[in-house]
C-alpha cells in the first residue's frame, strides 16, 4: 500500500482535531467523533497498548485526585499521560496540597513512569482564565498541524495559565521546532517542554517502512 503524501496526513490530522473538538461541544455525533479519535489512534506514535495505558492511567489518577485534593477550596489539579510519563498541572492551595496530588498518583496509579508535578500554589483559575487555555491549546495544536514534516500527533498540549506543556515521542529536532512554533502563538507566556526523545533511527523503526516522505 502506498503511504499518504505528507500534505494528505496533516488534512486529516486537521479534520480529526475539528471533528473531535466540535465534538466536545456537541456538534457532532458519535460516529464522527468515533472517526476521528479511530484517526488519531493510527496515527499516533504510541503503541495501541501504550495508549490504552495511557487512558487509564488518566481516569484512575483523576479519581484519586478527586477524592485526594480536588476541592473548590485547596486545588484543582488535573493529569495528563503520555508513554506513562505524567503531567500534573492546575492550581492547589498549599505546597502540602501539592504533594499530597502527585503522593496519591505515585503510590495509588499503576504504570507511572515519571511524574512532572507542575502544580502551581496559587488561586484556581477563574472561568475566563481557563477559557483563555483552552483557546490557546486549539491555537497552538494548529500551528503545530500546518508545520510541514513536523508530526503534530506525535505531540501533546496542555495549558495552564498561559503556560504550554508539549509531551510526546520526537526527535530533538522536532522538539526544538515545536517549542519556536508554540512560544510565537499569541498569549502564550512560557513553553515547557517534557518530551521523550527518539534518534532518527528509533523514529524510523516506529514508523516503519512506510513512512511518509
Amino acid at each position: 500500500m502506498k503511504s499518504r503524501p505528507a500534505t494528505a496526513v496533516r488534512r486529516v490530522v486537521l479534520s480529526a482535531l475539528a471533528a473531535s473538538t466540535l465534538g466536545l461541544s456537541g456538534c457532532f455525533g458519535l460516529a464522527v467523533t468515533g472517526a476521528a479519535v479511530g484517526t488519531m489512534a493510527v496515527l499516533d506514535r504510541r503503541s495501541l497498548g501504550a495508549q490504552t495505558e495511557d487512558q487509564a492511567i488518566e481516569l484512575r489518577g483523576l479519581s484519586e485526585l478527586n477524592k485526594e485534593v480536588n476541592d473548590s477550596s485547596i486545588g484543582s489539579i488535573s493529569i495528563t499521560s503520555f508513554n506513562r510519563r505524567v503531567l500534573l498541572s492546575g492550581q492547589a492551595d498549599t505546597p502540602q496540597t501539592r504533594q499530597r496530588a502527585e503522593e496519591a498518583v505515585r503510590v495509588r496509579v499503576p504504570n507511572v513512569r515519571d511524574i512532572f508535578n507542575e502544580v502551581e500554589v496559587v488561586g484556581a483559575a477563574d472561568f475566563a482564565t481557563r477559557t483563555k487555555d483552552t483557546s490557546l491549546t486549539a491555537r497552538v495544536k494548529a500551528g503545530l498541524v500546518r508545520e510541514r514534516n513536523l508530526a503534530s500527533n506525535a505531540i501533546k498540549v496542555v495549558t495552564e495559565r498561559s503556560t504550554v506543556y508539549l509531551m510526546g515521542l520526537v526527535t530533538h529536532n522536532e522538539a526544538q521546532r515545536a517549542a519556536i512554533i508554540s512560544s510565537q502563538i499569541s498569549g502564550v507566556t512560557r513553553v515547557v517542554t517534557l518530551f521523550e526523545y527518539l534518534t532518527e533511527e528509533e523514529l524510523a523503526k516506529i514508523l516503519g517502512p512506510e513512512k511518509s516522505r
